[in-house]
């Protein structure tokens, strides 16, 4: 897989002088654009496998996170699917089992459905993390579980 991170910084270098010499230059054509798969799963990070998607009038909701350094979210869960990609950042979601899983700046995250969850920055900057809902109209995105004490 090619290293993108690498690619997409000399590209940012390069376009300040115009995109001549990018290594994104070999794909000057429509036929030749660069795709990248960063995830491909039917299950969530912590194994389980997503749910059937909800019947009714869809609502495709994208979201942009920004956890200052430190910061964590409460409990809740997610009644719908959700994905995203993390641009920034060190994320660590902890399950009310105990499971965790820590995401990295450039990685892709399927999120928990219905199980109950946070998420914290265990990083040393922001985390920035876009989220990609696929919900119904006029259903929650997350649901707060203030019940249960924060560790």
């Amino acid at each position: 897989m090619p290293d993108f991170k690498t690619m997409w910084s000399g590209c940012k270098s390069d376009c300040q002088t115009g995109c001549n010499s990018s290594p994104f230059a070999q794909y000057d054509n429509a036929a030749s654009v660069l795709k990248l798969e960063l995830k491909r799963t039917s299950q969530s990070w912590d194994g389980a496998p997503l749910p059937d998607y909800l019947k009714g009038k869809p609502e495709l909701v994208v979201m942009r996170y920004i956890f200052p350094v430190g910061s964590k979210l409460p409990w809740h869960h997610h009644p719908v699917i959700n994905y995203g990609i993390l641009h920034q950042g060190e994320l660590t979601i902890i399950g009310v089992d105990g499971k965790k899983k820590v995401v990295h700046a450039g990685e892709a995250i399927v999120e928990m459905v219905g199980s109950v969850h946070y998420g914290m920055n265990t990083g040393d900057k922001p985390v920035v993390l876009d989220m990609f809902y696929l919900s119904l109209e006029g259903m929650p995105l997350a649901v707060q579980h203030p019940d249960i004490p924060m560790k």
